[in-house]
């Protein structure tokens, strides 16, 4: 079963996922982008299959196709960062934060993402102008095919680092309420 089947978009209540984290309605959003944004992966198979075919069986090698799959994974990899963020796949120091209570554990939780929140912040206010002088010249990459990689980039980092703070406050709500439990099973593992 996926997790379009248990999302019921035109519904205002909140559901489970099949990964066991309250939906919102900004998570919705994320899945919105993080599963249409997945349909880039097949589009790099293919260009890399045609640059492979074209180069070593027609011998005439095109100037784009490693571009253009650098370029969409590029997307790929900056939108994953929000999914991941909403799955919580995040760095925690495990071995401290199981050993203390849920009221400690919830102070760390609200530590890491007031500092996450600061750093986005601080990466915003100092890419911004970038951003938006190189999307607004539509700055291209220089090379012979001369994509505007840098003037979509620049602005996807910035907004990608802005949705994972706004995805990071959303975890830390729905999260608040729940019991404690171990971030880390070593038993899984085995």
């Amino acid at each position: 079963m996926t997790i379009e089947s248990k999302i019921d978009l035109t519904k205002d209540v909140k559901v489970a996922s099949i990964d066991d984290f309250e939906i919102t309605w900004f998570d919705r959003i994320t899945l919105f982008i993080s599963h249409t944004t997945k349909y880039l992966t097949p589009i790099i198979v293919l260009v890399m299959f045609y640059e492979v075919f074209v180069r070593y069986i027609l011998v005439k090698p095109t100037m784009w196709a490693n571009e253009l799959s650098l370029w969409l994974a590029g997307i790929i990899y900056c939108i994953g960062g929000i999914y991941a963020s909403r799955l919580r796949c995040h760095i925690t120091i495990v071995s401290v934060y199981d050993l203390v209570s849920r009221k400690t554990q919830r102070i760390f939780d609200l530590i890491g993402v007031v500092v996450l929140n600061l750093y986005a912040a601080a990466v915003i206010y100092g890419g911004y102008f970038d951003a938006k002088n190189s999307f607004m010249t539509w700055e291209k990459l220089g090379t012979v095919w001369d994509p505007p990689i840098p003037a979509v980039m620049k602005p996807l980092i910035l907004i990608t680092i802005f949705l994972i703070a706004l995805q990071s406050i959303n975890n830390l709500i729905v999260d608040w309420g729940k019991e404690k439990k171990k971030a880390y099973d070593p038993t899984k593992d085995i």
